[in-house]
């Protein structure tokens, strides 16, 4: 599949100086991309949200995307905190 546009894509992991983006469509993990660390925006880590930018399947743009990593962390702490309490917990 050749990538073409903006994409939300979550920062995976950083290892080994590459950085591992997982490339989103409708919710739905599309590709998987491994950047150079040293390309990242300062600031991003591991979970954040960014904005991948691709022409023609080359990437050419990578924007944090704070509002959508906010939103997603609050939508996980949501569903953990419902299941715990389904399950007894605190």
């Amino acid at each position: 599949m050749t990538l073409v546009g903006a994409y939300l894509a979550a920062l995976d992991r950083v290892t080994e100086g590459r950085a591992v983006f997982l490339v989103e469509a409708d919710g739905d993990v599309i590709d998987e991309r491994h950047v150079p660390a040293t390309e990242l925006p300062e600031g991003v880590s591991a979970g954040d949200l960014c904005r991948l930018t691709f022409d023609d399947g080359t990437l050419v743009g990578i924007e944090p995307s704070p509002a959508a990593t906010d939103a997603r962390r609050r939508r996980t702490e949501s569903r953990f905190d419902d299941l715990s309490r389904r399950l007894g917990g605190e």
